[in-house]
């Protein structure tokens, strides 16, 4: 139990925390709590929310748009490092029934969501279309925590799980970079992106090594780590930032470009694991001495974007609802086992086919980054609540998952 409270501390609790305190104040005092969080820090910014021709920075902005790149750089790196290392948790044959599972996991909620809506007549439809991602997003941090609640942290559904989760994250950045602009787009801006992640790469990575070729001591590489450290590849964050920003691409997904030039490690302990603070490379020490500072964003995340009147309950609350809780489980159980028996990639040695329902239940918390897709689906207004009231209701996946795994009789497996 200690182990499970560790890690909802080192997670969840702040974000939880926001959240709770969100949907307090939004329904003592909805108007105070929109004041606080349009506060205008800076009128007249360089970065913003364009506003009569000038960009405003309103306390909104600074945490969605700026500071919660730092949370999706840290998920962009597990996803960068399950892809690119050897023994990366997304690659091989072992990836391939999970990866299965993920494209269910997507397809069904949007044929849920998007089926309801259409069912619900053509006003209906056409209000809420613009919001068929949200249901497709998996939270990994409350996903893993209830994963390992229902099955024991040792059950190899929870890698299987924890292998969905990321794999869905890093659709979930795609799709929020494709079909989610923040403003008219200007690719050409892009190119400062690029730009700026080559540049980093070649000068502080790959040059030093390069000079080092032969030499075990590595005096170059040794010079530019002491010396420079983070320092390049934060100026670089914020040219690659600023280009998608200009670019009219959410700013947030800014830092992405950046990760893979980092130096990283040959290996990766798995998402979440504590033994990677004791990895020397530089990609590990910026993502644990972001650990804490992320925290701290994503309390001010919860408490930005979950406060919500509860008199905001409409149709989209129950589409997003119906996406995640349908939606999930039914397009995870059949290309789970699509994957699984028809193409005959197989499951995990001790897993069956009734857990895919269970850890579709458990995939249908959507919450962070549902809250997310939301903000940037829709416009503030009802529409934008009630799809952000879906996304916090999710959470009663979290007891669907326990009942679940009662009723399919799940054998928890520890440590």
């Amino acid at each position: 139990m200690y182990r499970v409270w560790n890690f909802i501390n080192n997670y969840s609790l702040l974000l939880i925390l926001g959240a709770v305190l969100a949907l307090i104040w939004a329904n003592i005092d909805a108007d105070s709590y929109h004041h606080f969080v349009e506060f205008v820090i800076w009128d007249h910014a360089p970065i913003g929310h364009l506003h009569d021709g000038h960009r405003t920075l309103t306390l909104h902005y600074l945490i969605n748009d700026v500071l919660m790149a730092f949370f999706f750089a840290i998920a962009a790196k597990e996803v960068w490092e399950a892809v690119i290392l050897e023994e990366g948790s997304l690659r091989g044959k072992k990836a391939a029934t999970p990866l299965f599972a993920t494209l269910g996991g997507m397809l069904g909620p949007i044929a849920v969501y998007l089926g309801l809506a259409a069912f619900m007549g053509s006003e209906t439809y056409s209000a809420v279309a613009n919001g068929w991602a949200i249901p497709t997003a998996t939270d990994i941090a409350f996903s893993y925590l209830v994963g390992r609640i229902v099955f024991g942290a040792g059950h190899p559904a929870v890698r299987f799980l924890l292998l969905l989760a990321i794999a869905d994250d890093a659709a979930g950045l795609i799709i929020l970079a494709i079909f989610y602009p923040s403003g008219e787009l200007a690719p050409e801006w892009l190119l400062l992106s690029l730009g700026a992640a080559v540049a980093v790469f070649l000068l502080a990575n790959w040059l030093p090594r390069r000079m080092d070729a032969g030499n075990q001591d590595r005096p170059n590489s040794t010079w530019v780590r002491q010396k420079l450290s983070f320092w390049p590849y934060l100026i670089a964050a914020c040219a690659s930032w600023y280009g998608f920003q200009e670019a009219g691409i959410h700013p947030a997904l800014g830092l992405l470009p950046i990760v893979p030039t980092i130096p990283h490690a040959d290996r990766a302990f798995g998402i979440f694991s504590e033994a990677e603070q004791y990895l020397t490379d530089l990609l590990n020490h910026i993502e644990h001495a972001l650990k804490h500072p992320v925290e701290i964003v994503l309390f001010f995340f919860g408490l930005c974007n979950a406060g919500v009147e509860f008199n905001s309950i409409g149709n989209p609350t129950w589409l997003v609802l119906a996406g995640l809780l349908i939606g999930k489980p039914v397009g995870i159980l059949f290309f789970g086992w699509l994957g699984a028996r028809p193409l005959k990639l197989g499951l995990p040695e001790g897993m069956r086919i009734i857990d895919l329902v269970v850890i579709g239940c458990v995939a249908a918390i959507g919450f962070t980054v549902s809250l997310f897709i939301a903000s940037v689906a829709f416009d503030a207004g009802p529409v934008q609540d009630a799809a952000k009231m879906g996304a916090l209701f999710s959470f009663a996946a979290a007891i669907i998952s326990i009942i679940a795994g009662k009723v399919t009789r799940v054998q928890k497996v520890s440590n």
